[in-house]
């Protein structure tokens, strides 16, 4: 992107034009909510600068984007890493639900840019405090989201990836934690 390689509009254009046709085969199907995934950040900061992703990347998601949002299906990004000098060309798409890493991009940094506003899907850790907290720092980080997160109104779901190594007593206390605060708003 950065040597302006000739060719890498027409190999953009050619990913485009094959995952255009997934999301016009899925809307046909009526599909209520499409998923958009991506791994657009990295432990700090994006994989790309915001201008190459406005430049290169941005239009084609546009693009892919509006077919949904024209029939009325929900649309649903999901990143990992640190996304948030993206974010905001992310939601240009016009996401509904985003799907962002808590800890990476920080819950005070989501809670001031969504919190009401935009439905989370919020990724919770499984990098340090539920690989290696204890079950009641496990359960603060789950209250925390859902008070500076959640509302009323809805708007915060979380999904957590467990993978291999995670102690049992650690998986206990996260599912406890998102049972004991599911309804703490209803």
């Amino acid at each position: 992107m950065m040597d302006e390689e000739p060719r890498l509009e027409k190999l953009i254009a050619m990913v485009e034009e094959f995952n255009l046709f997934i999301v016009e085969t899925y809307i046909k199907m009526g599909v209520d909510i499409m998923a958009y995934a991506e791994d657009l950040g990295m432990q700090k900061g994006p994989m790309l600068s915001p201008y190459l992703f406005r430049k290169y990347i941005k239009p084609s998601y546009q693009r892919l984007m509006a077919p949904a949002r024209r029939s009325g299906v929900i649309v649903h990004m999901h990143s990992d890493g640190d996304i948030r000098d993206l974010v905001e060309d992310i939601m240009d798409g016009g996401v509904d639900i985003i799907n962002l890493q808590d800890l990476v991009n920080g819950i005070e940094w989501i809670a001031n840019r969504f919190a009401g506003k935009t439905c989370v899907e919020l990724d919770i850790d499984r990098q340090c405090v539920t690989a290696s907290g204890t079950p009641m720092q496990i359960d603060a980080l789950i209250r925390e989201e859902v008070e500076r997160i959640g509302c009323k109104a809805g708007g915060l779901m979380m999904v957590y990836g467990l993978y291999p190594g995670i102690p049992m007593m650690n998986i206990k206390a996260l599912m406890d934690a998102m049972e004991k605060y599911a309804f703490m708003y209803s």
